[in-house]
């Protein structure tokens, strides 16, 4: 984690330190900063306006946490805020460290559990003011956050964090449900407003709020030369056609043979999807039932290729060898289990 402390006072240095101490685990990188007159060894200098010096922190860490009034932290962010779903989490903790108040992407960048943590560790109160939180009903949007899955729409987000301070809310799931569901929401399949965990593109409810996990695996395969658009302009129409949101979308696999195949390296890194490659043997193995092509196999050693990379990701085959552009496509889904067992 990237975590970036702001300090303004003597007093608030010592805090900014105790800050860093309770947050850095392996892996994470804390920078403090602190006025010029302050800064020394273990800070760095704060260059004069706040808000010009904290716009390239913001852009670039996943958190920050300002020591000092909240106001100063308000002016530092606010000509930077843009998106709860790209915005940084951002928290204001006192000069003595006796509250800890999270002031941006409580939910999604993660805040509230920021600020909760911190306060554990300073010995401090947490002041969360999110209505979900401070009415101790589900925040569908940190825990869709936590468990790895794609929020479709934003505005569906905030009605069922509405809908579910009001009453309760329908949930459907095409895949099976482990736990106990949390207060206020309930299993269904209609109604004003729901939730909807699926990798197809769908809209049970009048306002849908479609949770994607990433469970597609894409097999792809390519004649020699094919550019990165061709490939796109294939896959692109396969999940339009077989209703897959793209944010399903896990991994890609191909053959070995196209380890330096420039126009899929290049589809892939665009829409930053991880590339494996197998052998011939390797896709010889996979288990099921795959459309066979004698071309295919004298090119390649293997009687398939999309299909096979696909599987071999694990999971069943819900997209069939589908072809154009001079590329073929498949795609496999995992298993997966929507949970609320911790």
């Amino acid at each position: 984690m990237r975590l970036a402390v702001f300090a303004f006072s003597r007093r608030g240095l010592e805090t900014a330190e105790r800050v860093r101490a309770a947050l850095t685990g392996p892996g994470d990188v804390c920078a403090v900063y602190a006025p010029e007159r302050l800064a020394g060894e273990g800070s760095l200098p704060i260059a004069p306006p706040l808000a010009a010096f904290v716009g390239p922190v913001f852009r670039e860490a996943d958190a920050l946490i300002f020591v000092g009034a909240c106001g100063i932290a308000v002016r530092g962010i606010a000509p930077h805020v843009r998106d709860k779903t790209t915005d940084p989490a951002v928290v204001s903790v006192d000069e003595l460290a006796r509250f800890v108040i999270p002031l941006l992407s409580g939910h999604i960048g993660g805040a509230n559990a920021l600020a909760l943590e911190l306060a554990e560790k300073l010995g401090a109160s947490a002041a969360v003011t999110t209505a979900t939180d401070v009415n101790g009903k589900f925040s569908v949007d940190a825990w869709a956050v936590e468990r790895g899955l794609f929020l479709s729409d934003m505005k569906a987000a905030k009605a069922v964090s509405a809908a579910i301070l009001e009453g309760p809310v329908p949930l459907k799931s095409d895949f099976p449900v482990r736990g106990t569901l949390p207060p206020g929401i309930v299993p269904g399949e209609a109604g004003p407003v729901g939730i909807c965990v699926s990798w197809r593109r769908q809209t049970p409810f009048e306002t849908t709020l479609l949770l994607v996990p990433p469970v597609i695996r894409l097999g792809i395969g390519c004649r020699r030369g094919t550019p990165a658009g061709a490939v796109g302009a294939l896959v692109d129409e396969t999940l339009a056609a077989h209703r897959v949101h793209p944010a399903a979308v896990k991994s890609v696999g191909s053959i070995d043979l196209k380890r330096d195949e420039a126009g899929l390296l290049a589809f892939c890194r665009e829409r930053g999807w991880p590339v494996e490659f197998y052998t011939a043997s390797q896709l010889e193995a996979a288990e099921g039932n795959f459309t066979p092509s004698d071309f295919v196999r004298r090119t390649t050693g293997v009687d398939n290729v999309c299909e096979r990379a696909a599987a071999l990701g694990g999971g069943r085959l819900v997209i069939q060898k589908t072809a154009g552009h001079g590329v073929t496509v498949a795609a496999a889904a995992e298993i997966y289990e929507v949970r609320f067992d911790g």
